[in-house]
């Protein structure tokens, strides 16, 4: 179970790893929009010292070409060849911010734009890629230095200096970015951990204040609560039956044959009421050997043939006690709510109804006043 959910976990990562790369490609098809937009601008509306087929080629549609062929690049290995998706992100992410840099290095800050893919690596978490940024970075940079002349003339010493060093120590900052974000990523797991024990926890304790040790039924005290609301709902008009059961003898039973064999009985009976009783009815070890039965929507008939099983089902059963065998019986009352009635009254009508059971025989069901089944 341990290894399937660790495995779920690491394709739950990898699906929003994938929607961060979804994102991150659909940021640099912004980015190309952005700066082709503005290059048209300035070229239509402000001083801008270039010919038509040097701005038109050199500087919009061949760049463009480019940085869209490298967005486009990544977008297929993330589609394709995942293996590769993150590599190629990266070096179209290069591509495209030293395009840029490039065609507008007359802006002094523009170079700033090469922090981008360095940055962008925080979002994985993954220290080879903040690496594998800032080597991209620094390569394309000391390239462009050697073979272009003119962005060469452009820098002074200071910047081929200051170039490198600020890309290496901004690289060392997104370490330290990604360490402390991974280091809360693992805090943060930590407590929906020990937040979801607590909760398991707290479910378990839960189950077991309302259920009863032995027999797995609900309480005393779970029962009460149950009651009060099925009361409600029949005073909307629902229709609502409580079986009162008892285990005739059951103090004789403890008395001869231990309270072990007294309990292994309430454990049986107990299971044979759950077995008997629908998914929508409510099954309670009142208290000692006696047991509470809510039943809902049936009707009388029904109730009665429910409560009737349960009888047979315990006089049917035997227990093999010290070389001999034991059977045992319950007494039943069964009350089906009326409106003058309130939780008191048809409680009590229930129990007086097993007072008569018992009084007249025992192993019975009585359902009505002066009617003994």
């Amino acid at each position: 179970m341990n290894r399937t959910k660790r495995v779920t976990q690491t394709m739950d990562y990898k699906t929003k790893q994938g929607r961060w790369v979804r994102k991150m490609l659909l940021l640099y098809w912004m980015i190309i929009a952005v700066h082709f937009i503005a290059q048209l601008g300035s070229y239509l509306f402000l001083d801008y010292s270039a010919t038509p087929y040097e701005f038109y080629v050199r500087i919009l549609f061949v760049p463009t070409l480019i940085m869209c062929g490298s967005n486009f690049l990544a977008e297929l290995a993330y589609y394709k060849f995942n293996r590769l998706s993150f590599v190629i992100l990266f070096i179209a992410s290069t591509v495209i911010c030293w395009m840029i840099i490039r065609l507008n290095y007359d802006i002094r800050i523009i170079t700033a734009l090469c922090l981008l893919p360095i940055f962008s690596s925080i979002l994985f978490f993954t220290r080879h890629l903040i690496w594998l940024s800032y080597v991209l970075q620094v390569v394309v940079f000391f390239s462009l230095l050697a073979i272009d002349g003119s962005f060469r003339a452009y820098l002074s010493a200071f910047d081929i200096v200051a170039i490198p060093a600020f890309l290496t120590m901004s690289t060392f900052l997104a370490l330290i970015i990604q360490a402390s974000g991974r280091d809360l990523l693992v805090d943060l797991h930590k407590t929906q951990r020990a937040q979801q024990e607590l909760m398991i926890s707290n479910a378990i304790i839960s189950k077991m204040s309302m259920t009863d040790g032995l027999t797995k039924l609900y309480n005393h005290l779970s029962f009460q609560t149950f009651y009060e609301k099925a009361l409600e709902y029949a005073e909307q008009g629902a229709i609502i039956h409580l079986a009162v059961v008892d285990i005739d003898n059951f103090k004789k039973i403890n008395d001869t044959y231990g309270h072990q064999f007294g309990d292994k009985i309430l454990e049986s009976i107990s299971q044979i009421i759950t077995e008997q009783i629908t998914a929508n009815d409510i099954a309670a070890r009142y208290g000692g050997e006696e047991f509470a039965i809510l039943m809902f929507e049936h009707t009388f008939e029904e109730a009665y043939q429910i409560v009737e099983c349960i009888r047979r089902e315990v006089e049917k059963k035997t227990f093999d006690e010290k070389m001999q065998r034991v059977s045992v019986t319950v007494s039943i009352g069964l009350k089906s709510y009326s409106e003058e009635m309130n939780k008191d009254t048809f409680f009590q009508g229930a129990d007086d109804y097993l007072y008569q059971a018992k009084r007249s025989g025992k192993n019975k069901i009585v359902a009505e006043l002066n009617h003994i089944a």
